[in-house]
């Protein structure tokens, strides 16, 4: 069946009515739009058609040109909305006896012939009605007769029509019992509920981890199908979600050998290093938040992959560790007097001591603009926040907050470095910005493979990170409470305490007391 002119379809699948409001003088013309709540192209046909004469009804209406535009959007888009709704639950609720099927064909002959000996009849014609919910007054009403009476006629003619066919075309059409299958699946497609989820969220996230949830989500797009419907997807489905992330070769969209292959294919082939449980952690936790809130937005009907973690590895050789107070000197004392020659740009050197003294992230430290080394009430500190630079970045909400800088940075002339930097927005102009990691690349591969190995300190699970684990280590050492270090490092806090009655946080002054407990 050809679609109506008036539709339009959205991106998931729902098709919406367009109806092009009245030009007034000097003004563009608008387009009104309404769901129309199905995905049914018949019936999308049926609706649209119908309400297209009901437009009509109300463009031909010569009072509604003296109206203002607010006005002439009520009017039209109430008597639309209601004769939607009322129209759909007819259909789908009432349905369609064999003796109104009839009913509707006699009356369809009946329009035709007034409307080929255009005789002046009301006869079937819901007049009243009409008038009554468009607004319309009856003197508008014989003001545009006899096209008003043709125009309402025909639609009313050819809505039954529509009607005909779409009921004589349903497979469940029966004559004892006719009703019509409700258009709506009571589920949304995989496919499109993740994209309306990722696109709820990526707002927050930064790009590096919305590339990342969106991988995760297509191991279940791969198995599942993007059409299948989230109702359909059982705790079976995800148990063997669950096994197969545990046969899934790292790697596998790198790897010449996996490339390509299909995941059932691909986790047959064996001899390859498999995903961590760390990962398979990673894509479980992801996919339990998903279903969590595709249930709450009336997506699912149920949550899944709650509780289905693996256990942790026991091997301890990748995970990060701190430095000992042996290291920390060795490192001090190399970026400060550089009897080695490792450390060529002043860059390095004070982008690695802000590393040391506030345990900041790599990122964090490399994207900091000159303005956002402050001082408040004689406390240097360093803020780091998003503001500034589009390509500027933080990890969660928890990471904004101001660090003060330890006295033994400035006595090392930080400050100094700083002042040569006011001419440019970027403290550590040289690092450039890589999508996916950030201005941090460039520091991070001369710390790790070049510094820590010519140092002699180079070992499993220690980096640039590291200096973040010793931060945390020294400060608990030190007996500094848990929420003023995690406020220093930009973890969330944890508890009532903390998130209800502390929001606002520790002041300046107790963070440079807990800071200078610090010792390299």
């Amino acid at each position: 069946m050809k679609l109506s002119s008036y539709l339009c379809l959205s991106r998931h699948g729902v098709y919406y009515f367009r109806w092009p409001m009245p030009k007034i003088a000097n003004q563009k013309r608008t387009t009104l739009k309404l769901s129309l709540k199905t995905r049914c192209p018949d019936q999308a046909g049926d609706l649209s058609r119908y309400l297209a004469f009901c437009g009509k009804m109300n463009w031909k209406d010569t009072g509604l040109a003296h109206y203002k535009r607010n006005d002439i959007r009520k009017v039209v888009k109430e008597y639309f909305q209601t004769q939607l709704h009322q129209y759909m639950s007819w259909l789908e609720t009432r349905g369609l006896s064999p003796n109104a099927l009839e009913d509707a064909r006699c009356e369809i002959l009946d329009h035709e012939s007034c409307i080929e000996a255009e005789l002046d009849s009301d006869l079937y014609l819901p007049i009243k009605r009409f008038l009554n919910k468009s607004g319309i007054s009856e003197q508008s009403w014989q003001d545009s007769q006899p096209t008003m009476q043709r125009e309402l006629r025909m639609g009313r003619r050819d809505m039954l029509k529509r009607v005909l066919e779409a009921a004589e075309s349903l497979e469940s059409y029966s004559y004892e019992n006719l009703h019509l299958v409700p258009s709506l699946p009571s589920s949304a497609p995989l496919g499109r509920a993740i994209d309306d989820f990722i696109e709820e969220h990526s707002r927050q996230w930064p790009e590096k981890t919305t590339k990342q949830i969106r991988a995760y989500l297509n191991i279940l797009l791969e198995h599942c199908g993007s059409e299948c419907l989230l109702e359909t997807i059982s705790k079976q489905d995800a148990s063997d979600v669950k096994k197969i992330l545990q046969a899934l070769p790292a790697s596998r969209n790198i790897k010449p050998e996996l490339k390509g292959l299909s995941l059932n294919d691909v986790i047959k082939i064996k001899g390859h290093k498999l995903i961590s449980p760390k990962t398979i952690n990673s894509h479980i936790d992801t996919f339990r938040r998903f279903f969590d809130w595709a249930e709450r937005h009336g997506h699912a009907p149920h949550k899944l992959f709650e509780g289905m973690k693996v256990p942790k590895s026991k091997s301890k050789e990748t995970e990060r560790k701190a430095f000992t107070k042996e290291q920390t000197h060795l490192i001090l004392a190399e970026l400060t007097e550089n009897q080695s020659g490792l450390v060529n740009k002043e860059s390095h050197k004070w982008a690695s001591l802000l590393g040391l003294f506030t345990g900041a992230r790599l990122n964090e430290i490399c994207q900091l603009e000159t303005a956002d080394i402050q001082c408040d009430d004689d406390i240097w500190f360093m803020n780091i926040t998003a503001e500034g630079d589009n390509n500027k970045r933080v990890k969660s909400d928890a990471s904004i907050r101001r660090v003060p800088l330890h006295s033994k940075i400035i006595k090392l002339g930080f400050l100094s470095y700083v002042e040569k930097c006011q001419n440019q927005q970027r403290l550590f102009h040289d690092y450039s910005y890589r999508v996916g990691t950030g201005y941090g690349r460039n520091l991070g591969r001369w710390y790790n493979e070049v510094f820590l190995p010519e140092l002699g300190i180079k070992e499993q699970g220690l980096v640039f990170h590291s200096l973040r684990h010793t931060m945390v280590t020294r400060l608990a050492q030190a007996n500094v409470s848990e929420p003023v270090y995690q406020e220093i490092v930009g973890h969330e806090r944890q508890g009532v305490t903390q998130q209800v009655y502390n929001k606002s946080g520790h002041t300046l002054a107790q963070k440079q007391a807990a800071i200078e407990r610090f010792g390299a």
